[in-house]
């Protein structure tokens, strides 16, 4: 009896032992972070420039990307991460700085560029100067007055860290970590960070009890006569660069003509989007102005003609009192609050 018993119980652990076993650990199953995920493209937006074509995007690749983006140890100090300057309730922008802030508290000549819709870039920075989302980070990284590091120290640095060694292996096979695979994560969650739920876009796509204003359809309407040749729908930018005519400082930026070495491209930046405004302040290349009324004065009477405006700035951009309310009520229906609160984007502490 008691050899039937221990028989029995014995079988019952070896039966209870496979079952567990065969039940994935959730601590180190990797077979749905490994998995593509999606890159949905909002209805009505064309085709973007980075597709993920050679950077198979996966939940494992992302995640890596995020808490490389957040990762101070990327800088000299260890002080500064991408999420430093380019913080999520601030569109990804640096909130109420109008250069960015760098290790040792060393300030830049640029305002922060706010960081949503980067697949459909075809450069970056205010001057174009790289032309390819992979290739975006380096400078920042080895810019002595942002982040000031060397790519092999922070190799080093990454794999001191068994977590990161793990995370590299998940995402890319194994836990070699290189520049190139480093770049690839921080594209696969820069590129995930696509804002397409403002009040405008559900408007667009014609969503269940959204409606414009009459004060917001008139300011859409002195958008589309005043503003979209450069701010153009639905991203609200071009991409192009030039000039608008702002009071050359004593730093007297050259824009993209510093990459170009064209003296025709003096003083040109490339043209922001007009999304999320209501986060990304202060505007322009160098974070001179506070406020949009500040935006639209400039427009109005502030054009320079010794910082080779563009034609179409010509007499200025001249609106009533109330045009300028009903145009500002507009730009309010493109901030996008799900964006700057989409939990996916946050840092994971």
């Amino acid at each position: 009896m008691k050899r039937l018993f221990s028989i029995s119980v014995f079988a019952l652990m070896v039966l209870l032992t496979f079952f567990y076993a065969c039940k994935p650990d959730p601590q180190l199953d990797f077979t749905t972070k490994t998995a593509p995920i999606s890159f949905p493209i909002p209805q009505g937006w064309p085709k973007p420039f980075y597709n993920f074509e050679n950077n198979t995007l996966t939940s494992s690749g992302f995640e890596l990307g995020r808490k490389l983006f957040y990762d101070q140890r990327l800088s000299r100090d260890n002080t500064i991460s991408c999420g430093s300057c380019h913080q999520q309730f601030a569109g990804f922008a640096q909130a109420d700085h109008a250069v960015s802030h760098g290790v040792d508290d060393k300030l830049g000549v640029r305002n922060s560029p706010a960081l949503f819709n980067m697949n459909w870039h075809t450069s970056f920075f205010w001057d174009g100067g790289v032309n390819h989302i992979e290739s975006q980070p380096i400078n920042p990284i080895k810019n002595p007055v942002e982040m000031d590091e060397s790519i092999d120290n922070i190799i080093v640095k990454l794999n001191a860290d068994a977590t990161y060694r793990s995370m590299f292996k998940s995402a890319f096979g194994d836990e070699t970590i290189n520049s190139q695979r480093i770049f690839k994560a921080l594209a696969q969650f820069m590129g995930m960070l696509v804002s397409s739920n403002s009040k405008y876009d559900k408007y667009k796509r014609s969503e269940a009890g959204i409606t414009m204003t009459t004060q917001e359809l008139n300011g859409y309407d002195i958008y589309k006569s005043k503003c979209s040749n450069c701010h153009t729908e639905p991203l609200f930018t071009d991409y192009s660069f030039k000039s608008n005519g702002l009071p050359l400082t004593v730093i007297k930026d050259s824009g993209r003509a510093h990459i170009t070495l064209n003296p025709a491209d003096l003083y040109k930046f490339k043209i922001p989007s007009l999304r999320n405004l209501k986060y990304t302040g202060p505007y322009m290349h160098d974070g001179r102005f506070n406020t949009l009324d500040e935006v639209l004065n400039h427009y109005a009477t502030g054009i320079s003609a010794s910082s080779n405006p563009d034609a179409q700035l010509a007499g200025g951009i001249q609106l009533t009192t109330q045009q300028r309310a009903d145009l500002i009520a507009f730009l309010n229906t493109l901030n996008d609050e799900e964006f700057i609160k989409d939990e996916r984007f946050k840092e994971v502490k």
